[in-house]
């Protein structure tokens, strides 16, 4: 009989929200955590908006030298995979740490500290031969992106397979789907699993303005992210995030866990294309949600909703709503969609295991997030985007998509978990 592999715990770090509860309030109440930047001087920038954390490291539980230690998405990992722990109840290291394996995602790695470094030890950008004896000792971690999965699974003391998944905007989906890879093929009991970005500093805001993909509405930060909106004009950049306890089902169930959702299929795609662009027709995507569909052994009508990668461009917009057709035909005019981004903004890599955790916890309450500030509908995003207002709404299964940079498509399905266990908080 094959493993399958749940969701047991659930831990965020999130704009307008530190932790699970806190992150889930903020999506089902449709407040916007978009304000003016504040984490660097962005004048003269063109956007100048983002979804930041209001995340104090000591306060969120790390030491003053792990704080010192780590990069701020490095902070934002350990914190979230530390109340997934507590929340999935399961005891680590357990009776063997080689049985517990973490795959943390991330596009731009530990940037805002490797920033930080680099100006100092060139004197403000001033100095072609920089003087190295000013990095501080961690210099080298912050090199590694794959420092953000060590630091995970330090914590957890897990000494099975650790590995950090770097598919830009599809990190966070990609790493969870290998986490679960790992309890199905039976290389881990138990496996840490989710995404962490802190991109919000100059390098990044100026590599998004160069190609005009982020927001210049300055003027209206908490309204700036409009996925499907007709006034849409780019993405808001956003930090954060989400670490889950994915399980062998019949172990979460034997110990009496709280079964928030299983994951029923997981598939990706390249559009070998373009590196920022999207063909209209979603073909890449549609294919992606097919084969989900088929690992999961369900048709389009088995799908109840879906969180959509909703960026607020509109090649992405346009792109994703062609996907729906293509995949689900007439159903997709049928189920609700809708992209939490419009709240929390677009954290990069992390944003897939931010909606993840979302849809995980839509199943469990039964209520679907809305698209904040859809309030002009687009002609060519004609599908029941769910706007403004949170809906109560009967779901036995969720669709997940996500697209990156390089021609990423990744699809994830969710089941609703086994509500015989514990109830969550």
């Amino acid at each position: 009989m094959s493993r399958r592999a749940v969701i047991t715990g659930i831990g965020a770090v999130a704009p307008g929200g530190i932790g699970k509860n806190a992150y889930w309030d903020l999506l089902t109440a449709g407040r916007t955590a978009t304000r003016e930047i504040s984490l660097f001087d962005a004048t003269g920038f063109r956007s100048q908006v983002a979804a930041e954390c209001d995340f104090d490291p000591v306060a969120a539980g790390l030491t003053a030298k792990e704080a010192r230690r780590m990069d701020r998405a490095a902070q934002f990992a350990v914190v979230a995979a530390r109340e997934a722990i507590a929340d999935s109840g399961v005891e680590l290291p357990t009776a063997d740490p080689g049985r517990v394996a973490v795959s943390i995602g991330s596009a731009v790695g530990c940037t805002m500290a490797l920033e930080e470094e680099y100006a100092v030890v060139s004197d403000g950008g001033r100095r072609w031969l920089v003087d190295h004896s000013y990095g501080v000792p961690h210099l080298y971690g912050y090199m590694v992106p794959s420092t953000l999965a060590a630091e995970v699974a330090r914590q957890a003391g897990a000494e099975g397979p650790v590995a950090l998944v770097s598919t830009g905007c599809t990190s966070g989906l990609d790493a969870i789907g290998h986490g679960v890879q790992l309890i199905e093929e039976g290389t881990a009991d138990v496996v840490l699993a989710g995404a962490s970005d802190a991109p919000l500093s100059p390098i990044t805001a100026a590599c998004f303005d160069a190609i005009k993909a982020t927001t210049p509405n300055n003027a209206d930060a908490g309204r700036a992210s409009r996925p499907f909106d007709g006034r849409r004009d780019g993405f808001v950049l956003g930090e954060g995030s989400a670490v889950l306890v994915i399980e062998d089902a019949e172990e979460a169930r034997r110990r009496g866990a709280t079964i928030y959702a299983e994951i029923l299929g997981f598939a990706s795609r390249s559009n070998a294309f373009h590196m920022t662009g999207l063909k209209p027709d979603g073909r890449e995507m549609a294919e992606a949600i097919r084969v989900a569909m088929d690992r999961a052994r369900l048709s389009s009508e088995d799908v109840d909703y879906i969180n959509a990668h909703g960026s607020g461009t509109k090649q992405n917009d346009r792109h994703e709503t062609a996907a729906f057709k293509r995949s689900l035909g007439r159903h997709a005019y049928d189920v609700p969609v809708s992209s939490i981004k419009s709240m929390i903004g677009h954290s990069l890599g992390a944003i897939g295991s931010l909606e993840i955790a979302a849809c995980a916890l839509a199943l469990h309450h039964q209520v679907v997030p809305p698209t904040a500030n859809l309030q002009v509908p687009d002609p060519e995003c004609d599908l029941d985007y769910v706007p403004m207002t949170a809906r109560e709404h009967r779901m036995e299964r969720v669709l997940s998509v996500g697209s990156g940079f390089g021609g990423f498509q990744t699809a994830t399905i969710l089941g609703r978990g086994d509500l015989s266990g514990k109830e969550a908080a």
